[in-house]
């Protein structure tokens, strides 16, 4: 998905008329830059390919066959149903199957399918998915835990209330021991 400025500050410029406001009032003569702009970056993922941010080695995997986990990964995200900002964090593990990725992958993982128009539930599949396509690992399981503005501050308006999604794949599904230890590390 490429991304045209120009464009887009058009867009936000008649948006802002649209609501009544004047894009040309000095505090607002920058506005649709900077949106756009902030668009861009936060619809980064979609120029993302998933697969690519994954690069699995062998080199220090053939003897490790536990859980690795990564917790309090930073999860900004727009929903698609209203672009309204949902964030939180999100726990991201797995079980190695001779193949290892770099640690700081599971946040460019998780960052890269949060930087799309997102619902959580999908969102957390996708992390689980990617993994499982390119680690093909014994188990993978993802814990993501948001606050969503369009419940905060629209509708039912409830402050603080936090959504919390998993996909457990692979041997977690059926491993009751695996799958608890897996949740006894990802709580907080």
């Amino acid at each position: 998905m490429s991304h045209n400025a120009e464009f887009t500050e058009q867009d936000w410029r008649r948006f802002l008329a649209s609501i009544g406001e004047d894009p040309d009032r000095p505090g607002l003569h920058e506005t649709p830059h900077r949106v756009a702009k902030a668009w861009k970056q936060w619809t980064a993922g979609y120029e993302q390919d998933p697969v690519d941010l994954l690069k699995a080695f062998e080199d220090g995997a053939e003897q490790y066959n536990e859980l690795i986990l990564v917790k309090n990964i930073p999860v900004y995200s727009h929903c698609e149903h209203h672009l309204a900002p949902f964030f939180g964090k999100a726990t991201v593990g797995y079980v190695p199957n001779g193949k290892i990725v770099g640690l700081s992958k599971l946040t460019r993982l998780v960052d890269c399918f949060a930087r799309r128009l997102q619902v959580q539930e999908r969102m957390t599949m996708q992390i689980a998915e990617a993994l499982m396509q390119v680690l093909d690992p014994k188990a993978v399981g993802v814990i993501v835990k948001c606050r969503h503005l369009c419940m905060e501050s629209r509708g039912i308006r409830t402050p603080g209330e936090e959504t919390v999604t998993s996909a457990m794949l692979g041997e977690l599904q059926p491993n009751l021991a695996m799958r608890t230890e897996f949740l006894a590390m990802a709580r907080d």
